[in-house]
């Protein structure tokens, strides 16, 4: 008989993730770990990018409207790359 030990399973999470696209300016909100808060990136039509720590999501969602008049109503869930 084989000693087999159990392991811990690795839990996963799935992290939120938001996409949205506004007069050629395109947006991606990423959720990190808890406690930490989300990111904006921003993609310009330039080739520019930018990104910010926010403390939410929706932190995430108004300084896109306000720095770059991206309407909340275009943000939609995107499925998360983190497993």
């Amino acid at each position: 008989m084989e000693n087999s030990v159990a392991r811990p399973r690795k839990r996963t999470m799935a992290y939120k993730r938001l996409t949205a696209g506004y007069c050629r300016i395109f947006g991606e909100i990423a959720e990190n770990n808890p406690g930490i808060g989300a990111y904006l990136y921003v993609f310009l039509p330039d080739g520019t990018s930018f990104d910010e720590l926010q403390n939410s999501l929706a932190s995430c969602q108004e300084d896109a409207l306000e720095e770059y008049g991206t309407p909340l109503h275009c943000w939609q869930a995107a499925p998360s790359v983190f497993r």
